[in-house]
């Protein structure tokens, strides 16, 4: 199978081909979508296996004039996509050859990716959203549907916007050098979500505070939307919304709107302990994805980190 398996520089990529491949793929995922990838990773190339039976993006960076494989932001987990079953044989066939053109390599493979050679899983929670709301609300958690009972005090509202750019821009404020990505990453997302939200691809939901004559932002929400899932890529309580539980009510009436259809709310993560705390209130599935490093720089440059 390795022999199978091509590597392709940027332009060599077929992207109708890769796009129909990630759209018929099981594990397909919206991160993986060409024109997303282009936004995150602009100079990305490709291992692919025969004609798009199996592909790999490689997200390339150049430091000191050496090339290696880093994790693009917002891009939580990549790594090999086919409409075939996944078995450990085919992940460690797509490694190996990353290695002889990568000799350092620091990333996130997604979940149906299995091999030993995996040196650590992180947490993914999701929520199957293909049942009644009424039935996934029986599931949440009793401390959730209390802060649910205390929002009802309150003259909270939850609306549809398309003003991605607002979304994007509260997360940058509050989150931005916490999560330590440059500002090109914020500015790549901007762009690739203005043309996504006109095509249905991302969402943006948020909470405000009607009193009286005056209307206050409490949280907002940015998520990209494919077939499968909705992906929690950006949401943002502000200070004065955190008192008023504004992040429980807006991921309970995010998951009220979508109830019944046969996608995944994806929280994307987390293995932070305050976040995971919150995610779990809501009862989600732990799918977790799996980190690979393989550093093979000569012995004076392994110091050396991204």
């Amino acid at each position: 199978m390795e022999n199978a398996i091509t590597y392709h520089k940027h332009s060599e990529i077929d992207k109708a081909k890769w796009d129909a491949l990630i759209k018929a793929a099981p594990n397909g995922l919206a991160y993986a979508q060409s024109d997303f990838l282009d936004a995150m990773s602009p100079q990305w190339d490709a291992l692919i296996a025969g004609d798009y039976h199996a592909v790999m993006p490689l997200t390339w960076r150049k430091k000191m004039g050496i090339r290696y494989l880093c994790q693009p932001a917002f891009c939580q987990q990549l790594g090999i996509f086919s409409a075939a079953p996944i078995h450990p044989p085919l992940v460690e066939s797509f490694l190996r050859k990353a290695t002889v053109n990568f000799r350092l390599v620091e990333i996130f493979l997604n979940e149906t990716n299995h091999s030993e050679n995996m040196q650590q899983a992180a947490t993914n929670f999701v929520l199957p959203l293909n049942k009644p709301y009424e039935t996934i609300r029986e599931q949440y958690r009793n401390d959730l549907i209390k802060n649910l009972k205390r929002t009802e005090k309150f003259t909270l509202h939850y609306r549809a916007s398309d003003d991605t750019d607002d979304a994007i821009n509260q997360y940058e404020i509050l989150y931005g050098k916490k999560l330590g990505y440059r500002p090109g990453d914020f500015d790549a997302l901007r762009k690739i979500c203005r043309n996504w939200v006109k095509q249905g691809k991302c969402i943006v939901r948020e909470v405000i505070l009607k009193d009286k004559m005056l209307t206050q932002q409490m949280a907002i929400g940015l998520f990209l939307k494919d077939d499968r899932r909705l992906y929690n890529i950006a949401s943002t309580t502000l200070p004065n919304g955190r008192t008023l539980e504004a992040n429980h009510f807006l991921f309970d009436q995010l998951i009220r709107e979508f109830a019944g259809q046969n996608i995944l709310l994806d929280f994307e993560g987390s293995d932070l302990p305050g976040v995971a705390r919150f995610y779990q209130k809501f009862s989600p599935e732990n799918r977790p994805y799996f980190f690979w490093k393989s550093n093979r720089l000569p012995a004076v440059l392994r110091w050396w980190k991204r």
